[in-house]
C-alpha cells in the first residue's frame, strides 16, 4: 500500500528544506518507499479533516490504509522500523541509532528552533540586541557537544541512520547563520548526508512543489 503524506501548498521556507515532510520524504526515499502527496494550504489545515488527522494543524502526515500518525520523529520511526536501511540489525545499535533521533528533536532542536525564530517573534523587542546572543551561545554549546561526540567518525553510530537523518534535518536549520560552519566535521557531516541521492530527491520534490505554486 502506497502512503500518503501532506504537505505545505505553498511553503513558507520557498521550498529550501527546511518544512518538516522534508524528514518523512528523505526517510521513504532512503527505504525505497513510492509515496503520494496532498498538498493542503494554511487554512485547508485548520479544518476538520485535517485536524482529525493532525489535532495541531500542521504538516506532515502520514496515512497508511486505516494507519494516520502525524510528528515527523514518530512517522520516520514507523518508517524505519517497518522497511530496511534506515535501522540497524544489531539491537543494541538500533536502540542507539532510536536514541540520536530523540536527541535531535529534543536536545538539538529545541534551542536551534528558538534561535532561528527568535528574530520573527521578539525582533522588535528593545532587549533583543542583548538576548540574541544568549540564544546563540545555547546553540553553540550544543554543537560543540555534538562535534565532539562525533569527532572524524562519518555518522553518529556506525552505518548512516535514521538519527543522521533526523539529526541533519535539524541542523540543515542553521545553514544561514554560519555556525555548523564553526566546526568543520559538522559541516562536513551535514554535506555528506545532503550528498546522498535519497535526500538530494526529496529536496528536489519539495523545491518543485513550491516552483510549481509560484509559477501557478
Amino acid at each position: 500500500m502506497i502512503p500518503t503524506i501532506t504537505a505545505f501548498a505553498l511553503s513558507p521556507d520557498q521550498g529550501q528544506g527546511l518544512a518538516r515532510d522534508m524528514r518523512v520524504r528523505w526517510a521513504l526515499e532512503e527505504v525505497g518507499q513510492p509515496y503520494d502527496v496532498r498538498l493542503v494550504s494554511f487554512k485547508e489545515m485548520k479544518q476538520p479533516e485535517h485536524l482529525a488527522i493532525q489535532p495541531f494543524g500542521q504538516i506532515p502526515t502520514y496515512e497508511e490504509g486505516d494507519l494516520a500518525l502525524f510528528e515527523t520523529g514518530a512517522i520516520v520511526l514507523h518508517i524505519a522500523q517497518h522497511h530496511p536501511g534506515l535501522l540497524p540489525n544489531d539491537a543494541n545499535a538500533r536502540a542507539r541509532a532510536i536514541t540520536w533521533m530523540f536527541a535531535a528533536l529534543n536536545t538539538m532542536e529545541l534551542p536551534i528552533v528558538e534561535f532561528d525564530v527568535a528574530p520573527f517573534v521578539v525582533g522588535d523587542k528593545p532587549w533583543f540586541k542583548e538576548f540574541l546572543p544568549i540564544l546563540e551561545d545555547r546553540v553553540r554549546v550544543r554543537l560543540n557537544e555534538l562535534s565532539r561526540r562525533l569527532g572524524d567518525a562519518d555518522w553518529l553510530d556506525g552505518e548512516f541512520s535514521a538519527g543522521d537523518l533526523v539529526m541533519v534535518t535539524v541542523l540543515h536549520r542553521l545553514d544561514g547563520s554560519g555556525l555548523v560552519k564553526e566546526f568543520p566535521n559538522l559541516s562536513a557531516y551535514v554535506a555528506r548526508a545532503k550528498a546522498r541521492p535519497a535526500y538530494k530527491r526529496a529536496f528536489d520534490d519539495q523545491l518543485a512543489v513550491f516552483v510549481a505554486a509560484s509559477a501557478g
